[in-house]
């Protein structure tokens, strides 16, 4: 494995990553962790609309989503705080990334996401994303710690701590 070089007299600068889930419908799982994070859906339209136009996307890649033209087979979330382009509606810093795939989830994740809403508001975290569509797979209490583990809509599993 090679190293990233660093620049003259400094440190290598820090990648910008997203986390990228798999899924059947990526708009409503979109629209699930936007409310489960707090976060907003990415407003690709603009971007969209333009490629459209140029005839580098076929209407066919696209959908509405609340109205405004979306990518079909993509959309992503965004911390409310966090810088992203104007022009293209992509977020520069916290997101997630939801991509359509054929298959079905069939094991355990590999990777989860562990949400933390705060000292004595577990359970009523819980009990908010259960209405928004998440379920409860079994509650752990353990010396290291408690925590209950859900799945979204469409099975993935996460942790609230």
């Amino acid at each position: 494995m090679t190293q990233t070089p660093a620049p003259k007299g400094g440190t290598p600068t820090p990648l910008h990553w997203k986390l990228v889930i798999d899924a059947a419908d990526p708009h409503a799982q979109a629209d699930f962790w936007a409310a489960a994070l707090h976060y907003e859906a990415e407003d690709n339209s603009a971007l969209v609309q333009q490629l459209l136009e140029l005839g580098a996307l076929p209407a066919a890649a696209t959908v509405d989503f609340h109205g405004r033209p979306a990518f079909r087979d993509l959309i992503a979330v965004r911390h409310p705080d966090d810088p992203y382009d104007k022009e293209r509606g992509t977020g520069l810093g916290r997101r997630v990334l939801f991509q359509r795939v054929p298959e079905a989830k069939t094991v355990k994740n590999r990777l989860h996401l562990d949400l933390h809403p705060g000292e004595g508001r577990r359970d009523a975290e819980v009990e908010r994303l259960t209405a928004l569509g998440a379920s409860v797979l079994r509650r752990v209490s353990e010396p290291a710690g408690a925590w209950v583990v859900m799945a979204d809509p469409e099975g993935n599993e996460f942790c609230v701590a």
